[in-house]
């Protein structure tokens, strides 16, 4: 049993009888307490998809709950839902946009290193890899001999996400992105 300070984003947790996935986390350090930090988690229950906000103590002990990563990758979109393909057996998950709303900007059908969260068989949410690869469809001209680090221009990418880049870069350009901050990290390895 972890403590709420061990808490990551997308673990799951049992909590009043329910498992969430916890989607965001503020930690506020309250003044005038003896220690203590307190952290506030957003979290969407797996089974109804409803939203909850609760505030833990660090020194919570909080019970993870019993899920299952499998490696997948991003399949086709069906109306509301994204279907994931199981690499290992080719089971399909089908999982609706609204809940992976966070994670969708982030994926192609190229995108590797996808795990599909699965809770009692049942798909509960996606975890991404620490970067993906993405190709610009569009920015500005690149500018010949401009710097690598100074000044940055903004760069929409094929799934609709916009991150600042280099001004070097340019349309049709693939680069890696950072999944946590949503940031340009270089250029994609051929």
């Amino acid at each position: 049993m972890p403590k709420a300070s061990d808490i990551k984003k997308n673990t799951a947790i049992e909590f009043n009888n329910s498992v969430y996935i916890v989607r965001d986390i503020e930690r506020s350090v309250p003044q005038g307490r003896a220690g203590g930090s307190l952290y506030r988690m957003r979290m969407y229950d797996v089974v109804s998809g409803s939203k909850t906000d609760e505030t833990f103590k660090d020194s919570d002990m909080l019970n993870l709950a019993d899920l299952t990563r499998r490696q997948s990758m991003y399949s086709y979109a069906d109306g509301e839902e994204l279907v994931f393909m199981d690499n290992e057996n080719y089971t399909p998950y089908n999982l609706n946009k609204e809940s992976i709303a966070d994670e969708v900007m982030f994926i192609d059908e190229t995108t590797q290193g996808i795990q599909v969260i699965l809770i009692d068989d049942a798909p509960v949410a996606i975890e991404l890899p620490a970067s993906v690869d993405l190709e610009i469809i569009e920015t500005d001209p690149s500018i010949k001999g401009g710097s690598a680090t100074a000044r940055t221009k903004p760069a929409t990418l094929s799934t609709g996400l916009v991150v600042q880049v280099p001004e070097h870069i340019s349309t049709g350009d693939r680069i890696k992105v950072n999944t946590v901050e949503a940031k340009f990290m270089g250029r994609a390895d051929k």
